[in-house]
């Protein structure tokens, strides 16, 4: 197979992760069933037949509109669909063909529908998060660092586990979500002790603008959801890996 047919391959397929990734979004918040009924138009319902459904391409032929009511589709799908392209795309592109890198990408792009997710509804479904967290354990490229991933993963979770403990008590509150806790792990697991604690550093850094501009808002709705920064940072530092760890070195060097 050459190059620019595996790409290719490689591309579609994260297109197709990503159609599905946008049933997920739209339907566990909902706490629907994923597999039936089968695509649909939101606006009148009406089935979608097979050339309605094919990523991001449908959604251009269709020029972002039901073709049977006319209804507006949102830039969501192929957004997604076309991000998720780009991940897998990127992370074959950076560590090679291998049954790890699939996990890998799988993993970032659950991170990226759970971030939607969070962004919309203010909430983390549990089946998705534990879902990344698994595989980001088991997306190891030898035995030795299946039991890394797990350990470094375990660490954050307890970390975090702590962490959240002390700032409840000392703020009179609960403080951070179950949530954040397997996001931290999931870190963890795909990036080690010390560029996690880096990409930590780097989300608090994104969300600060935000964080900011809504300090005074007591509406729940409109507080900042964190998932989305967490998610950014952890693809920033995973992407840059190399570069990230040789300043960290030059820092204590």
């Amino acid at each position: 197979m050459s190059t620019i047919v595996t790409l290719a391959f490689i591309f579609v397929l994260g297109l197709l992760i990503g159609s599905f990734l946008n049933v997920l979004i739209v339907r566990i918040p909902k706490g629907e069933n994923v597999a039936f009924p089968a695509s649909h138009c939101v606006h009148c319902d009406a089935p979608l037949k097979p050339w309605h459904n094919i990523p991001l391409f449908s959604w251009i032929f269709l020029r972002g509109k039901c073709a049977f009511c006319g209804g507006p589709i949102s830039i969501q799908y192929p957004l997604i669909e076309l991000l998720s392209g780009i991940i897998f795309l990127t992370l074959f592109l950076k560590m090679g063909f291998a049954f790890a890198t699939f996990g890998i990408a799988v993993v970032f792009a659950l991170l990226m529908a759970l971030s939607v997710i969070d962004f919309y509804y203010k909430m983390v479904p549990d089946s998705l998060n534990l879902l990344a967290l698994t595989i980001a354990i088991l997306s190891a490229y030898s035995l030795p660092m299946l039991t890394v991933n797990l350990v470094n993963a375990l660490i954050f979770a307890g970390a975090f586990s702590l962490l959240r403990f002390y700032i409840s008590y000392a703020i009179k509150q609960e403080a951070m979500g179950e949530a954040d806790i397997m996001i931290a792990a999931t870190m963890g697991a795909l990036l080690g002790v010390e560029l996690t604690l880096a990409a930590i550093f780097i989300s608090a850094v994104l969300a600060l603008p935000a964080m900011l501009l809504l300090r005074d808002e007591t509406d729940e709705s409109k507080q900042v959801p964190f998932i989305p920064f967490l998610a950014m940072a952890t693809w920033i530092v995973y992407i840059f890996d190399t570069q990230m760890s040789a300043y960290i070195g030059s820092l204590y060097g």
